[in-house]
């Protein structure tokens, strides 16, 4: 479960910027779109956020934030000594070109409240700390940071983190996190964290999924059946799926293709599985006709991409984080994926979705509660600033939130001007 997560410089987000989903003063469907975590100390937290705002505010860099920290925390165990680090930095201002970029997490893994950051440039970690709630007040875990003078890092181990401490401290390379280092040498302290990281958050790519995980998913019967009632339920008429799979071999790669780059990537993508994936449509006389899933709308393909981890994050209550909802989805479609999430009964293990839209029918008090919306615009100097729709303090089941957002109240809207050619006076 997400409760926070913060970024600062980061490609176009200079200062430091915050979204949260504790649940604020209101109690507006509370039964539906909040709930109560067993973290000793936690507030309410919020079922959804939507993020509104024009192209090009930074509403992406939000999410490719939270998409980098995850990847640092899965993988940063396992780049070579001198690899640099994926990190842009706000590069419009002089002073933090340089700078190092930071992300911080408040999340909830198995019950327990962790905070959970770290700052780094494109060379080093900089600085990297752990705190955790088993009780209501913080315990500090470790603390990590550089000193440039002694060109080392000064660690704090808290009393309550346990294990071989020193030995994951020498082991920890100056481009690597130690949480992820003391992992892959067998801590099961940070086991949780690590695999929250790993299997909790689900960061979708700009584009979206591939059809791959839900059609790995076909092969079960019962996630089968479910994956075809969810289609059923958005309204769309393909009556089955059918999904044949078989490993990668270098016979489906081009034939042209150099040898030693077969063999990467073969090496990279061991044991993956292509699937050729075709959908069953009736025809009028009653027959079952057949489609490669390629010849189906582009809102259908995207459908049926999203199926399996929608479902897949409702039952075991993932964070499902998502740029651009909307995009070749009727604003129906949107409002239905995203009432699952507000369903008690289809999301028993309280899964979370972030997402940022341009959608604004849904930009309603009956669908969400006032603390549900963000906003994302860019100031005069270029730089990204996120803030709530609470801001505003809208009035409760009153305002039409959608109305006042198209009529500029809440900003973050594009400021749109007329076209000049070479005939105008």
């Amino acid at each position: 479960m997400l409760i926070q997560f913060t970024v600062k410089n980061w490609r176009s987000i200079r200062d430091e910027q915050s979204v949260s989903l504790v649940m604020g003063i209101g109690n507006e469907m509370v039964d539906t779109n909040t709930f109560k975590p067993k973290a000793p100390g936690t507030p309410n937290l919020l079922k959804s956020m939507a993020v509104y705002g024009p192209n090009a505010s930074g509403k992406s860099n939000l999410l490719s934030a939270m998409k980098t920290m995850q990847s640092l925390v899965i993988k940063s165990a396992q780049t070579q000594r001198g690899d640099d680090l994926q990190i842009v930095p706000f590069l419009l201002d002089k002073d933090t070109e340089q700078a190092e970029t930071e992300f911080e997490v408040i999340f909830i893994a198995e019950d327990t409240r962790y905070q959970y950051g770290f700052s780094c440039n494109k060379q080093r970690i900089i600085q990297e700390w752990l705190l955790a709630y088993p009780v209501k007040r913080a315990r500090k875990w470790f603390t990590r940071a550089w000193n440039d003078e002694k060109q080392n890092y000064t660690w704090d181990m808290g009393a309550s983190f346990q294990g071989p401490k020193q030995l994951w401290q020498d082991s920890t390379r100056e481009n690597a996190l130690f949480l992820s280092t003391a992992v892959q040498l067998n801590s099961t302290q940070l086991q949780p964290i690590y695999d929250w990281f790993k299997k909790r958050l689900r960061v979708a790519n700009v584009s979206g999924w591939s059809p791959a995980f839900t059609a790995s998913r076909c092969k079960d019967l019962e996630q089968h059946q479910q994956i075809l009632e969810f289609l059923k339920a958005a309204d769309l008429d393909i009556k089955d799926v059918i999904v044949e799979s078989e490993k990668l071999t270098a016979s489906h790669l081009p034939d042209d293709m150099p040898e030693d780059l077969k063999t990467k990537i073969l090496a990279d993508l061991k044991d993956q599985e292509m699937f050729d994936i075709k959908t069953v449509h009736q025809s009028k006389q009653g027959q079952n006709i057949t489609f490669d899933v390629e010849d189906e709308s582009e809102g259908s393909q995207k459908l049926f991409a999203f199926a399996g981890p929608w479902l897949d994050s409702l039952k075991n209550g993932n964070i499902l984080v998502i740029d651009e909802l909307h995009d070749n989805l009727h604003p129906k479609i949107v409002q239905f994926l995203v009432s699952l999430f507000h369903n008690v009964k289809n999301n028993p293990n309280n899964a979370q979705l972030i997402f940022t839209t341009h959608e604004t029918s849904i930009l309603n008090q009956d669908v969400f509660r006032r603390d549900q919306i963000w906003f994302c615009e860019k100031d005069k100097e270029q730089a990204t600033k996120i803030y709530p729709l609470t801001d505003f303090s809208p009035r409760k089941d009153r305002e039409n939130l959608e109305a006042s957002y198209l009529a500029g109240r809440y900003g973050a809207l594009p400021y749109v001007k007329k076209l000049q050619t070479v005939n105008d006076d």
